[in-house]
C-alpha cells in the first residue's frame, strides 16, 4: 500500500505539472491505492465484467460524440412547459429531445401538454430501453416515441421546439443542422451549453442543483 500511494503522488503530481483538472488530480491519487484495495477483497471477476457492461450501454459512444450521459433535472422539465407553443383548438406541435436518456422530459411534458407530438432520439442502449419502457407504460404512449439511434440523422424540418442537452464539442455543428432543417419560427433550446458566436434571444436561469440554464434561439 506505501508503494501503491506512492504511485498515486507521482501520477497525481504530473497531473498537475501538465495542467490536467483538478478532478483528475484525485483520481490519479486514488487509482492505484483503489486497485490494490479491490484485488485484496478477491471480488469475482465476473463483477468486474457486469460493471463494464452496465458502463457501455449508458456511455456507448461517448468517446466519439464527446457528449457524457446527462439527465435533466424535474425543474427544468417544468421551465420547458412555459417555452413551449400556446395550447390552439385542434392544433398539434412536435417536440422533439436530441438525446433524450431516459425519456424524463418527454414523459413530463407529454403528461401536461396532451396537443403536444413528443419525439426523443437517443444512442445509448440502456437509456433508450429504460425510455422506450417509459413511454411504454404510460398512457400517452400514443403521441409520445422515442427512437434509437444519431442525432444527426433526425429530420428537424417539421419540429416546433427542439430540445437538446448535449455537451459544448457538438453545439457549433447542431446550429448548422438546425438552421438548414428547421422552419422560421419554431424554437430551439439548449440546456447548459450556448452555441458559440450566436447569442441567444431569450435565456431562462432554472432554480436547480446545477444552476441550469435555458437557452433559447427563435428561427
Amino acid at each position: 500500500m506505501v508503494w501503491a500511494a506512492l504511485c498515486g503522488v507521482l501520477a497525481a503530481g504530473f497531473s498537475y505539472f501538465v495542467g490536467l483538472a483538478r478532478w483528475w488530480l484525485v483520481i490519479q491519487l486514488l487509482f492505484v491505492p483503489t486497485l490494490l484495495l479491490a484485488l485484496s477483497l478477491k471480488i469475482s471477476p465476473y463483477w468486474y465484467l457486469l460493471l463494464f457492461l452496465i458502463f457501455l450501454a449508458v456511455y456507448w459512444n461517448t468517446f466519439r460524440t464527446q457528449v457524457p450521459f446527462y439527465l435533466s433535472s424535474r425543474k427544468v422539465w417544468q421551465a420547458l412547459e412555459t417555452l413551449l407553443p400556446p395550447a390552439v383548438p385542434n392544433q398539434t406541435f412536435k417536440f422533439v429531445d436530441l438525446g433524450s436518456g431516459t425519456g424524463g422530459v418527454l414523459t413530463h411534458l407529454a403528461a401536461v401538454r396532451a396537443d403536444g407530438r413528443f419525439q426523443g432520439i437517443e444512442a445509448a442502449p440502456l437509456p433508450f430501453a429504460l425510455s422506450w419502457l417509459r413511454i411504454f407504460m404510460s398512457t400517452y404512449r400514443d403521441r409520445c416515441e422515442v427512437h434509437w439511434g444519431s442525432l444527426w440523422h433526425c429530420d428537424l424540418a417539421q419540429c416546433d421546439v427542439v430540445f437538446a442537452y448535449l455537451s459544448p464539442v457538438p453545439m457549433q455543428q447542431l446550429w448548422e443542422k438546425a438552421q438548414r432543417e428547421m422552419r422560421p419560427g419554431s424554437l430551439f433550446i439548449s440546456n447548459t451549453f450556448a452555441v458559440p458566436d450566436h447569442p441567444p434571444q431569450r435565456t431562462l436561469t432554472v432554480d436547480d442543483r446545477h444552476q441550469s440554464t435555458l437557452y433559447v434561439w427563435q428561427m
